[in-house]
């Protein structure tokens, strides 16, 4: 929770978050966030999972600064890119 600005701010850095992605569809399978105001974090990945989008619908979005989703770019950002095989399928990330 460090990584993001607002928890800096709230000098409440203690927590994490962390993802499931999959790695065919890169949708978002299950998410986990502890730390302060989770609820608001929560929403917003929720309702990725529910519209089925990519993770990298939340990684690329402008999000409001200082709030505490902007941690959602940190950590959707160090998700390894897919990687094609010869036969051109994708390998698990």
């Amino acid at each position: 929770m460090a990584a993001s600005f607002r928890t800096r701010t709230l000098s409440e850095t203690r927590g994490f978050m962390k993802a499931l992605i999959d790695a065919k569809s890169d949708q978002i399978l299950g998410f986990t966030v502890f730390g302060v105001e989770a609820g608001e974090i929560m929403g917003a990945v929720q309702i990725a999972m529910i519209a089925k989008l990519p993770y990298t619908a939340l990684r690329d979005a402008v999000l409001t600064h200082p709030t505490l989703m902007e941690g959602l770019i940190v950590l959707l950002s160090t998700v390894p890119p897919k990687k094609e095989d010869q036969t051109g399928t994708s390998n698990l990330h």
